[in-house]
């Protein structure tokens, strides 16, 4: 390979701060509010696009999925705020609230069902989740951070490049915008980018290992299609199963990969989630591949959608593509903790826990597990927090915790550990983790299992519930004391890798 040495110059500091954030994403979002509304008034964040919300605005992940278990809705903070900020914009969020989290009414778990808001094990329940416009959202997130605007500045159209390092200790950014090359100075930083893009130059150790049959091992251009009403189709489906059934193969051997039509708030317009396998969402070759091939083939899908169902998409047309590709995994942080497939199966206590999280994982029916701090905290480094999709997990493990609750909820956790450490002058390594935990239970709506700011009633329904390993799948898997086992005993089932599809 050809190399070229890179003359030495001196690059300008654009800007020196307390704490800077890279990506604006569910995870910097989050963690640039949380540090503001902990008491930091000297915070960046950095956003390569011209908005924030990531994989949710910019890549159509419009699901916010499973915040709650049974009656108890565990996802709470900012997640939470999202639903409340929105639910009273018109067509801005479409899913049942958290009073009905836990209901098995048939009519509500059928009405519901479309919005991704019921569990998969019988008898299935109605879940505390919602779909998102995006466009409402990028309004909404500009509005939380311009309510914060004495402690955060925004930089968009800037793209964090490199970690300024001094030994183990990283002390800023290098960034690229249409300004230049330039640094920004910070006491803490913390890597939002979801590909672990700074802790891969700081000298952290990370992983790219993904199973090949997992859901993070495959990547996604997201659009939308208008011009009919989903009800019309979902009634169509159900009166044409196998016209239903044909109609799916053939626009999935159109592009060539799986994709499936989904509700949004609006009636009038479905989002096409799709999955290309095999493919890494930080190589250029297949970012290149994941976009150019499924835009090229949009025309023929909707012209066979109208041949194939005229009564329901006559009038059918492209709406959008998703501005952002979709990514779901790459590489990610190797943290002071590794979340692990058997996570699930043996409930753990975690003296660090930051955020109690349902993780869409049928083997326990979607019950919380606990996300530790040390699991965003990168070995080796010092002042470098990694909330968001890199989080620290296994192979396997990755696919249950990178969606964008926990995005958001990892996201919080730093930007209050931020706050702390630079109030009380110590490091991400030596932060005061009680104090974090009782800023997000007591100050940030966030419960934490064993916190005297959260009300014992959560843990309560989780031992009354058995920790949801109440499956068959959960049976199977205890009695080969491995989580993997239900992997694979999914698989043969036909129900996929056991993660949200």
């Amino acid at each position: 390979m050809k190399t070229y040495i890179e003359p030495q110059t001196t690059l300008p500091v654009y800007d020196e701060c307390d704490v800077l954030v890279v990506g604006g994403g569910a995870a910097g979002h989050s963690a640039a509010i949380a540090a503001a509304r902990a008491g930091c008034k000297n915070i960046i964040l950095m956003e390569r696009y011209g908005y924030c919300g990531g994989d949710v605005t910019g890549g159509y992940v419009l699901l916010i999925p499973n915040l709650s278990f049974h009656e108890k809705t565990y996802v709470r903070g900012l997640q939470e705020e999202w639903y409340t900020r929105m639910k009273d914009i018109p067509g801005a969020v479409f899913g049942p609230g958290p009073e009905e989290a836990g209901s098995y009414d048939p009519l509500l778990v059928k009405a519901w069902d479309t919005a991704g808001a019921a569990t998969f094990i019988p008898p299935r329940m109605v879940c505390h989740a919602f779909m998102l416009e995006p466009n409402q959202m990028k309004i909404e997130m500009d509005k939380m951070l311009l309510e914060h605007s004495d402690a955060i500045r925004v930089l968009y159209h800037s793209w964090g490049t490199k970690p300024i390092m001094e030994g183990d200790v990283c002390k800023g950014v290098i960034f690229e915008s249409k300004e230049g090359r330039k640094a920004i100075l910070a006491k803490f930083v913390i890597d939002a980018t979801g590909d672990a893009d700074l802790c891969r130059l700081s000298g952290a150790p990370t992983s790219s290992a993904i199973a090949d049959d997992c859901r993070c091992s495959a990547t996604a251009l997201v659009y939308r299609v208008g011009g009919f009403s989903y009800k019309a189709y979902e009634a169509w489906r159900a009166a044409n199963p196998k016209e239903w059934k044909s109609l799916v193969e053939h626009v999935q051997q159109i592009h060539g990969f799986r994709a499936l039509m989904f509700s949004t708030p609006d009636d009038n317009v479905a989002w096409t989630n799709n999955w290309q396998p095999k493919r890494d969402c930080s190589k250029i070759a297949d970012q290149t591949a994941t976009e150019m091939g499924t835009r090229v083939k949009l025309r023929e899908v909707i012209d066979f959608y109208k041949k194939a169902a005229p009564e329901v998409f006559r009038n059918a047309y492209l709406y959008d593509i998703a501005p952002q590709l979709g990514t779901r995994g790459s590489h990610r942080i190797v943290g002071e903790y590794i979340i692990e497939s058997n996570d699930w199966l043996y409930p753990k206590q975690h003296d660090d826990c930051i955020a109690w999280h349902c993780t869409v994982n049928t083997l326990n029916d979607n019950a919380p597990i606990e996300i530790p701090y040390r699991s965003i905290l990168p070995k080796k480094v010092e002042n470098l927090l990694a909330p968001g999709r890199h989080i620290s997990a296994d192979r396997i493990a990755i696919d249950n915790v990178n969606l964008i609750p926990q995005c958001v909820g990892t996201g919080q956790a730093a930007g209050v550990a931020a706050a702390v450490a630079i109030a009380d002058g110590t490091s991400a390594r030596t932060v005061d983790i009680a104090k974090v935990q009782d800023i997000l239970a007591a100050e940030q709506d966030v419960p934490l299992p064993r916190n005297i700011h959260t009300d014992k009633s959560y843990q309560e329904c989780l031992e009354q519930y058995e920790y949801g390993l109440y499956t068959d799948a959960a049976k199977k898997a205890l009695e080969a004391k491995d989580a993997d086992t239900y992997r694979h005993w999914t698989i043969s089932k036909g129900l996929g890798d056991g993660a949200h599809q």
